[in-house]
């Protein structure tokens, strides 16, 4: 079934200069193999479209569950050089949380 990452996952994002960085961390251990698999560079990359003008790097913490990624040239030139709404990337997470994966039937509970 498809799910938004939300439902498995948590989110943080931020920047330095015109790179914007989004954490992802799995809500259980059963669902960082999921998003392992599903959620790479590519497919960031894609997923913004033409907000990310530079390539995205992809790092994975699997002691926390988590990936890591680097949207570089996706913020305008940074907070003082920016015209965009969001110049410091602190909504990319969430823009990213409702990015929609497979997940196997029956793997989510209710309470997730």
């Amino acid at each position: 079934m498809k799910v938004q990452l939300l439902r498995i996952c948590h989110g943080r994002s931020g920047d330095k200069g015109d790179t914007a960085n989004i954490g992802l961390i799995a809500r259980e251990e059963k669902f960082y193999p999921l998003i392992e698999r599903a959620i790479t560079a590519e497919r960031v990359k894609e997923y913004f479209g033409a907000m990310v003008l530079g390539p995205v790097e992809r790092f994975e913490l699997p002691n926390l569950w988590a990936l890591n990624f680097l949207l570089h040239n996706a913020l305008g030139g940074g907070g003082t050089k920016s015209l965009k709404n969001d110049a410091q990337g602190k909504t990319l997470a969430a823009a990213l949380l409702r990015m929609e994966i497979d997940v196997p039937e029956g793997m989510i509970d209710g309470h997730v």
